[in-house]
């Protein structure tokens, strides 16, 4: 597959090292399995310093940190093709928990910290499908973003995740790769709602 899209990433990586700060790639600490932390492979969409800028680990809605090249990576999730060498290294699988930073995994209530850390994480998942546009969440709350994220998004994505621990198999896999594709290419369709059953209550169906 990394063979298959560099006619893709070889401009980009041109694109990115012309414009903004001149950066390809981002590397950032996450989770993995075992709680072992492992570097994740982005495309360099914000600028270098944002970990130490206001908004640290979340990005925010409308976010002065990302870049202009930046922001159209990051609304057709481009930005996470380099985490196909995630995959090739085996940091990750193609789908899993979407792993997450340590400030920002810490947000999970401990009993799903416990059940989901032995899971090697994925490219995609049903928390990254139904949190695709996590930013427009925190753009529309009226709590600072890291309460809204530790309150109100963190608790009800560690539910997705645990939903998909029960019911992990090869057919539920296939149907998440199919519902990412989907989604990327028709962002306002929930069609995960028809094909995925049992899924926890979405507080956040009218926004996501």
């Amino acid at each position: 597959m990394i063979l298959i899209i560099s006619p893709i990433m070889i401009p980009l990586m041109t694109l990115l090292r012309l414009t903004g700060e001149g950066k390809v790639f981002y590397v950032q600490q996450r989770i993995g399995k075992g709680g072992q932390p492992f570097g994740l492979i982005k495309f360099a969409t914000m600028l270098e310093n944002s970990a130490n800028l206001p908004g640290g680990d979340v990005t925010m809605g409308n976010d002065p940190r990302v870049l202009p090249v930046g922001r159209v990576l990051r609304k057709t999730k481009i930005n996470e093709l380099p985490q196909l060498i995630n995959i090739f290294k085996g940091d990750i699988s193609l789908v899993g928990p979407r792993p997450l930073t340590t400030k920002t995994f810490a947000f999970y209530p401990k009993e799903v910290q416990n059940q989901i850390k032995d899971l090697t994480p994925g490219l995609t998942g049903i928390g990254s499908i139904v949190f695709r546009d996590e930013e427009k969440i925190l753009a529309s709350s009226p709590k600072p973003h890291l309460q809204c994220y530790a309150e109100d998004i963190a608790p009800y994505k560690g539910k997705l995740e645990v939903w998909y621990k029960n019911n992990q198999s090869l057919g539920l896999d296939l149907k998440l790769i199919f519902v990412t594709a989907w989604v990327v290419l028709f962002p306002d369709s929930n069609i995960y709602e028809k094909l995925f059953k049992g899924l926890p209550e979405n507080p956040f169906k009218k926004l996501v």
